[in-house]
């Protein structure tokens, strides 16, 4: 096969699992959640994830924060050296896994939930939806679990992409709630091409 013909496997199958993401009542409660949280309560999304989905999650926060969402990305791992620290009262966890297991995270639910007396809603992303991290969420977000266009079926990839997806649509529906305008995203991103474009 060459190049051009993966590419176009490639291409239909991503696109078809991105088609095939549920579209379930979850995603008006997660909405619902951020609002209620960071906008009226005034706390912050923290996203969190391993690996590749890590790398997700911190584009998430990075695109909620460009669009008037505080949000930061706290890494797994450092989290139980202290980076923990960064979570307030009033924030919410935004929790990615494509198993649905990792075990960072779901050591990251216990931690968190022992930092204050009420509990901090949890959002999870996760290609399995009966799992342990699942179980442990407020809101589920499924993948629908489409198998990774790697020619191994193991490397991250259209499961990633559909992450990125779900992340899209959660930052456009808390703009829509929101009112966010061209204005005020201007007041937040000054530099290069963007910064020139949305403040002409």
């Amino acid at each position: 096969m060459d190049i051009k013909e993966s590419m176009r496997e490639i291409l239909k199958a991503e696109s078809n699992a991105i088609l095939q993401i549920p579209v379930t009542d979850g995603y008006e409660r997660a909405v619902d959640l951020i609002v209620e949280h960071v906008h009226n309560r005034g706390g912050k999304l923290v996203t969190s994830g391993m690996g590749k989905a890590g790398q997700i999650a911190m584009n998430i926060a990075t695109t909620f924060c460009s669009t008037g969402t505080p949000a930061v990305n706290l890494h797994p791992s450092e989290a139980q050296h202290g980076d923990l620290g960064v979570i307030q009262p009033d924030d919410l966890l935004l929790l990615i896994s494509n198993s649905g297991k990792t075990r960072e995270i779901v050591e990251l639910i216990s931690l968190a939930r022992e930092l204050y007396d009420t509990p901090l809603p949890i959002i999870v992303i996760t290609g399995d939806e009966n799992s342990v991290l699942a179980r442990e969420a407020d809101v589920v977000l499924p993948t629908g679990g489409a198998p990774e266009v790697c020619p191994l079926g193991m490397t991250p990839t259209t499961s990633t992409t559909v992450m990125t997806v779900i992340g899209d649509i959660l930052v456009v529906n808390v703009m829509k709630r929101t009112g966010f305008t061209r204005a005020e995203y201007a007041k937040r991103h000054h530099g290069g091409y963007l910064g020139q474009v949305s403040r002409s």
